[in-house]
């Protein structure tokens, strides 16, 4: 499990998955987002730009993210 702190009021999915290195660049980022292979709480989001904040969890395969 990771943890991210927020140092802001959100981040967007796309920029969250590519800061923890789980891919290699934005537009990888934003193709595996809209492919359906991320969990936002459980459910699949394809927003790239969703606005992730505190107290949400971010599933990426095999990669849980506690966003706080």
């Amino acid at each position: 499990m990771i943890t991210f702190e927020l140092k802001e009021d959100y981040i967007e999915l796309y920029k969250l998955i590519k800061v923890l290195d789980l891919v290699d660049s934005g537009a990888q980022a934003k193709l595996i987002i809209a492919d359906g292979y991320v969990m936002r709480n459980g459910v699949v989001e394809t927003r790239k730009r969703a606005k992730i904040e505190s107290g949400e969890t971010i599933q990426v395969a095999d990669a849980i993210i506690e966003v706080e």
